[in-house]
């Protein structure tokens, strides 16, 4: 099969299509066929090893430790591992893997979900790691409630553009935070407010949940904008070879045991509970994936790039093929 490959680290340009073994799945896998794969920044965080904080989590200290990179994809069941009733070959599905850059990739069966039917396979493939992110933020750790203020910075990026549309299902009135060509997005997505962080500041509104996915801002300015007992949560964060932003996360934790508000970080995962919850949403109507653009599969380097300069609104995607129906 075709696959995008590296065996080293470095920048995007060590990346390369390669014919290669096609995996077979283990117990409790399913062995997909893929259609299309989702591009986030924690693709360019494992090609180039950085923050050096990631190899150490486990992905490979010199070299990667799985070699084909991609995570999000979205497909066809091609052949179950022992244990597994849930699916079937012929089955449209969704969700993450190791090694979603392939035209076939093994993914585990409780981080896979049924495609939902008003989803092309390339929506269908920017859902996973983004909207469990966004779910599990405001949901989870941000403990959001109908009625409550939520502040989302970075409101068009992956992440913010499904915690927009979420929080509104949770009955939040939401102000999104973005950059002014993509205004018209945000208030697409269905925010209540929008503020241009080019030419305006957005502590001048305290809020009960911030959902902050940009992961520059320090913690001072953010709490600015936070009600007394107000929620913080960061959703990763950039800057920095050896920790990547992460020192945010660490003073809120430092913090939080000092103030009344609540400073949290998120380490997120994709599970198959919540890409039900997701799937759900998404065939009832409220949640739509925003497409920025699509690449072929042998242009994944290209794809990455534009991600990793912040250019992209919503999602980046791979396409490998085959395609589902039209969104409706």
């Amino acid at each position: 099969m075709k696959a995008i490959v590296q065996d080293r680290y470095g920048n995007p340009g060590v990346l390369e299509p390669r014919d290669i073994a096609r995996p077979a799945p283990g117990p409790g896998e399913v062995l997909v066929r893929v259609h299309a794969a989702g591009v986030d920044p924690g693709v360019w965080h494992l090609t180039t090893g950085q923050p050096y904080l990631v190899r150490l989590l486990g992905f490979g200290l010199r070299r990667p430790k799985n070699s084909v990179r991609g995570l999000d994809f979205a497909g066809t069941v091609e052949q179950t591992g022992e244990g597994v009733t849930k699916f079937h070959p012929g089955d449209e599905v969704f969700g993450e893997c190791a090694g979603a850059f392939a035209e076939y990739a093994v993914a585990k069966a409780d981080r896979v979900a049924g495609k939902p039917a008003r989803l092309s396979f390339e929506q269908a493939a920017a859902v996973a790691i983004s909207g469990c992110t966004a779910l599990q933020g405001l949901r989870d750790a941000g403990g959001v409630r109908p009625g409550q203020s939520v502040l989302v910075i970075g409101a068009a990026g992956g992440v913010g553009s499904f915690a927009v549309q979420l929080a509104k299902t949770f009955g939040a009135e939401v102000t999104a935070v973005c950059s002014t060509g993509k205004v018209d997005l945000v208030r697409e997505l269905g925010a209540d407010h929008v503020v241009d962080y080019t030419c305006a500041d957005f502590t001048d509104r305290r809020h009960d949940l911030i959902l902050d996915t940009a992961g520059l801002r320090s913690l001072a300015h953010l709490r600015r904008a936070l009600a007394p007992r107000g929620t913080l949560v960061i959703v990763g964060g950039e800057g920095g070879k050896w920790l990547g932003g992460i020192q945010r996360v660490l003073r809120a934790a430092v913090l939080n045991p000092f103030v009344k508000q609540r400073l949290r970080g998120l380490i997120s995962t994709v599970r198959g509970t919540d890409l039900e919850v997701l799937r759900e949403t998404i065939e009832a109507g409220p949640l739509t994936p925003v497409l920025d653009r699509t690449y072929p599969l042998a242009d994944a380097v290209a794809a990455i790039d534009h991600v990793h300069r912040g250019h992209s609104a919503g999602k980046v995607v791979l396409t490998l093929g085959s395609r589902g129906p039209a969104a409706s």
